[in-house]
């Protein structure tokens, strides 16, 4: 196995979501799993609604460099909240940029044949985990291979440690279950 280089984000702009923390947790274990991760900040990179007529306009040079990171890698991972059920707008406008081919690429080339993990937290009971099976069809539908295993965290704003790891240990082997996963699909 290579050491796989693995794009991750969160789903939020908010600098201290539950998500962010969660993604953290996670990018520490693909670093010891031997991935080299490249988080991206979404805040850092923000995006207009996509409308077809703003990109014959010009793609926003956000938009391509977020998908230049995403070609660049063998994998992802996606710490998503759950907003009424479903993956937040952020997260579909981006994938939307991403998937838009430039002159003379492939397809989905930002997405094809990817590794992906996905992962979610909320102070709800829940975690996530209605949200989690929809996101898994979008991606699988843009040619993602998204990893068996996912992890929701329930009760988020409880279950961090001062260091940022997760207090109980379920939580933490199900967390490093789908690192593991992603880390090892990608880097095949």
């Amino acid at each position: 196995m290579s050491s796989p280089l693995i794009v991750a984000f969160a789903g939020s702009y908010r600098p201290h979501s539950l998500n962010r923390r969660l993604l953290s947790a996670a990018v520490a274990l693909a670093e010891e799993a031997g991935a080299r991760v490249d988080v991206v900040d979404l805040a850092a990179l923000p995006m207009p609604l996509f409308d077809e007529d703003l990109e014959a306009r010009g793609t926003p040079e956000t938009a391509t460099a977020f998908k230049e990171r995403l070609k660049a890698a063998d994998g992802i991972l996606i710490a998503s909240p759950e907003y009424n059920s479903s993956y937040p707008a952020l997260v579909k406008n981006v994938i939307d940029w991403a998937t838009r081919p430039a002159a003379g690429e492939a397809m989905l080339a930002a997405f094809s044949g990817k590794a992906c993990g996905l992962l979610s937290a909320s102070p709800g009971a829940l975690g996530g985990i209605r949200m989690l099976p929809q996101l898994r069809l979008l991606l699988s539908n843009i040619g993602v291979h998204v990893v068996p295993a996912q992890f929701g965290l329930g009760r988020a704003h409880e279950a961090f440690e001062e260091d940022g790891s997760l207090k109980d240990e379920r939580s933490q082997a199900m967390l490093k279950q789908v690192v593991t996963q992603t880390v090892e699909l990608a880097g095949r």
